[in-house]
């Protein structure tokens, strides 16, 4: 089964970059870093998500993130589905910091339980059936809305969005143009998705 090894950040600053990261979330090897000069505009299409076990730990990287530099795009706060709130870094990526949980069960930390990509897709069903195709079993699919692939153990997660609902959990604008500023590493690339989000080798990720 296909799965994901990590994801690259193309940035105009790695050392400013590097800091911010490791700073706000700590070591994370997922998560790798290589400049780029590539235009961009808006919203770029995607978020990551760390998925954390408690609000407490989501108030901790939160608030870490926003003392390093990030700004607040969404308030940490209790929903329906649990707890979370969203930033960006200051390269520009979106992030959401969020946990199931809506009660604390032990002391605050900044350890993380699992990271998402969700992707924000200008077709569901078609971005699904291409990912299908490259090896990726589907976990959970709700129609048109949102797709979420299975991983197991997989350092990342992937999850498909309509663009625009995407934009709207980020609290952002759906619009943008120009580069994703993302590479994804698989053992399913190279290759390049329909919405233009690129996919390379995970030895090739690897060297970066």
């Amino acid at each position: 089964m296909t799965s994901i090894e990590s994801v690259t950040l193309e940035v105009a600053d790695p050392t400013a970059a590097s800091h911010f990261y490791s700073t706000a979330f700590g070591p994370c090897s997922q998560i790798r870093l290589r400049a780029s000069e590539a235009p961009t505009t808006g919203f770029r299409g995607f978020t990551l998500s760390l998925v954390v076990s408690q609000p407490a730990n989501v108030n901790a990287l939160f608030d870490a993130a926003v003392d390093a530099g990030a700004t607040t795009l969404k308030p940490a706060t209790k929903s329906l589905w649990g707890y979370g709130g969203v930033v960006q870094a200051p390269d520009g990526t979106i992030w959401q910091v969020v946990s199931s949980s809506k009660k604390d069960t032990g002391p605050a930390t900044r350890q993380i339980d699992e990271i998402v990509l969700l992707l924000g897709v200008a077709d569901v069903g078609e971005s699904k059936q291409f990912y299908v195709d490259r090896g990726l079993a589907v976990a959970k699919s709700f129609g048109s809305k949102y797709v979420e692939f299975a991983t197991e153990s997989d350092p990342v997660k992937l999850a498909l969005y309509k663009r625009r609902a995407l934009a709207k959990v980020a609290g952002v604008s759906p619009d943008g143009t120009g580069s994703h500023r993302l590479t994804i590493g698989s053992d399913a690339g190279p290759f390049t998705d329909p919405d233009g989000f690129a996919w390379a080798s995970a030895s090739e990720t690897a060297s970066l």
